[in-house]
C-alpha cells in the first residue's frame, strides 16, 4: 500500500457543515491527518487533509463565497478504491450515506457500488483501478 500522503491527485470538497462531514469520512475510513480552523470562528475548517490509507485523499473546508473558487457544497463526485467495497458501503450507508446503487460485480471487472454524501456528493466505491 502507498504512503497515502505521497500521492498526487486528491479530491477536493466544499461543505456546509465541514465538522459533520469530516466525522463522515473518518467513519468511512479517511484518517485525519490536519484541519486548519478560523482563529475568529473555529467552526470555520479553512483547510482539512483526510488520508485514504490506498492513496491520495480529500482536501475540504467550510463553504466561503469565494469568486476565485466558486466551488459549491454538494457537486463534487470521486471514485473510491477499496478492497472490500461491501464494508465501505455498509460503513457509508450507517454514518448517513444514501445508497444509490448497492455493491455488485462489475461487467469490466472489480465489484462497485454507488453512494451519496450526507450532503450531496456522489461516491462511487469499488476495487477496479483499471489497467
Amino acid at each position: 500500500m502507498p504512503d497515502p500522503s505521497s500521492v498526487g491527485l486528491w479530491h477536493s470538497l466544499t461543505f456546509r457543515d465541514a465538522d459533520a462531514m469530516i466525522g463522515w469520512l473518518t467513519s468511512l475510513g479517511f484518517i485525519e491527518h490536519a484541519v486548519y480552523r478560523d482563529d475568529s470562528d473555529p467552526t470555520n475548517v479553512m483547510h482539512a487533509e483526510l488520508l485514504w490509507p490506498f492513496g491520495g485523499g480529500v482536501m475540504c473546508g467550510s463553504f466561503r463565497d469565494r469568486p476565485d473558487w466558486p466551488k459549491q457544497p454538494g457537486t463534487g463526485a470521486a471514485y473510491l478504491v477499496s478492497d472490500d467495497v461491501d464494508a465501505a458501503f455498509a460503513r457509508a450507508v450507517e454514518a448517513g450515506a444514501t445508497a444509490l446503487r448497492a455493491p455488485r460485480d462489475e461487467d469490466y471487472g472489480g465489484r462497485g457500488a454507488s453512494i451519496a454524501d450526507p450532503e450531496g456528493n456522489l461516491w462511487s466505491l469499488g476495487t477496479y483501478q483499471g489497467a
